[in-house]
């Protein structure tokens, strides 16, 4: 067999080596074809391969460039390459990739740049394509981009050339296998003991719920806790485009969204599968995120006896997230007059829960707003308990309190109704000033 470059190793440069790697990784996986091996038994041959190649090049390199070498190609051959172990780190929540020498990392809430670094553009392309191709998806210069999710649940995204401009992006949002409690949240202090107690009594009292939030400020990961407090009894459908929801209750259907296929056609949108679901006589709806004009099918239902409902947008605070639903509701097609959208909006939704993911990198819910019903052409909002922020501590620490408003909800008989009589305390703000409608 030809060795690709000079055996000696003092004379390999950088680009020697890369080439050396594409030449083992080329051979190896042309060895690999056709074999019908099982995932443990076919990595265990593949190391056995790439040992046999390498020995046939006549290339000496020092053990530990050997064995780096070595365990990039393993990553290539049997992961997604460079960023392999990066996805491995149970740590990393997020792995983004702007370019062959420009990957980031978030980790504990903060962005950082790693080490990781690809051959060129076209390594990035190649991981691309091992990503989205066993999904049936695809990328090129006529559909440069992809959203596509992996077996293990994680979310990708994907764009190249010529929409990007420096190179092939990959953006992979890991799926968290455990789902974390609201005890968790509750330790993290994402919310308090008290906020938690009103917002599970307000979840299983059937009331229509939108979490509004930042992107990456933990949306999803609140509307998982919010709905494992759905009793066991009810029928739930979810509808998402990249199925994230992990409910643990028995009878519940999940949909996810399809892309159009290669003629254009075919495409199952959020706004057709919440169409559908109401055919599906569902006690609760579960939309993983509203966008687009599904948002005025979401309202209907919940209008039309399908409390309990519960969604997630994007919006830095509840007055914002009013005005994200409206601008949703317009982008539906129907010619509504605003006031008329705002009185769908005010009697559809009971409640925003504002989560943030604040400068320190922590996420919180930092309000938690009742939606109390129409003063005119103004929908009028009322917060129930708030997060103040009182200061910046050590390493840019965010310091501030959640504490309620004082203000009870007019939705509290319904809560009654649902069998939760809650103790007045759990409104009475620092100091013990209560006000009460």
């Amino acid at each position: 067999m030809a060795t690709p470059i000079a055996s000696n190793f003092t004379r390999l440069t950088s680009t020697d080596l890369v080439k050396f790697k594409r030449y083992l990784i080329e051979n190896v996986g042309r060895s690999m074809e056709g074999e019908p091996l099982q995932l443990g038994d076919r990595t265990e041959f593949m190391k056995q391969r790439l040992n046999e190649v390498y020995v046939q090049t006549k290339v000496s390199l020092p053990e530990d460039i050997r064995q780096q070498i070595f365990h990039d190609i393993l990553d290539e051959l049997t992961g997604f390459g460079p960023i392999q172990p990066l996805l491995d780190d149970p740590d990393i929540s997020e792995v983004m990739v702007n370019g062959p020498k420009k990957v980031y990392v978030e980790k504990s809430g903060k962005l950082t740049k790693t080490p990781v670094a690809f051959d060129d553009d076209d390594h990035v392309v190649r991981v691309i394509d091992r990503i989205i191709l066993p999904l049936g998806r695809r990328v090129d210069a006529d559909s440069p981009t992809v959203d596509a999710r992996l077996p293990d649940g994680s979310r990708v995204n994907a764009v190249i050339r010529p929409v990007t401009i420096d190179g092939p992006c990959i953006t992979i949002r890991k799926f968290k296998k455990d789902k974390l409690s609201i005890q968790q949240l509750i330790d993290y202090d994402s919310l308090t003991a008290n906020m938690a107690e009103f917002i599970r009594a307000c979840v299983v009292s059937h009331l229509n719920i939108v979490i509004s939030g930042g992107t990456g400020s933990g949306k999803t990961t609140l509307l998982n806790v919010l709905s494992g407090f759905i009793p066991e009894s009810e029928r739930i459908i979810t509808i998402e485009d990249a199925a994230e929801l992990q409910l643990q209750q028995d009878h519940v259907l999940r949909m996810e969204t399809k892309v159009a296929n290669v003629d254009g056609k075919g495409a199952v949108s959020i706004r057709d599968l919440v169409r559908n679901s109401l055919r599906m006589r569902p006690d609760r709806i579960v939309v993983g995120e509203c966008r687009g004009g599904e948002a005025l099918d979401m309202l209907q239902a919940m209008n039309t006896g399908h409390d309990g409902s519960l969604t997630t947008l994007h919006a830095n605070s509840p007055r914002d997230a009013l005005s994200r639903m409206e601008t949703m509701v317009l982008m539906s097609g129907m010619d509504l007059p605003l006031k008329v959208v705002r009185q769908q909006i005010s009697s559809a939704v009971d409640l925003i829960i504002q989560q943030t993911r604040l400068k320190d990198g922590s996420r919180k819910v930092t309000a938690i707003t009742e939606v109390v019903g129409m003063e005119g052409d103004t929908v009028v909002l009322t917060d129930i308990f708030k997060f103040e922020q009182t200061g910046i501590g050590q390493e840019g620490k965010i310091l501030g309190e959640l504490k309620p408003t004082g203000i009870r909800p007019l939705f509290t008989p319904r809560l009654e109704a649902g069998g939760f009589k809650l103790s007045g305390e759990i409104f009475i703000p620092p100091g013990g000033f209560n006000q009460r409608r």
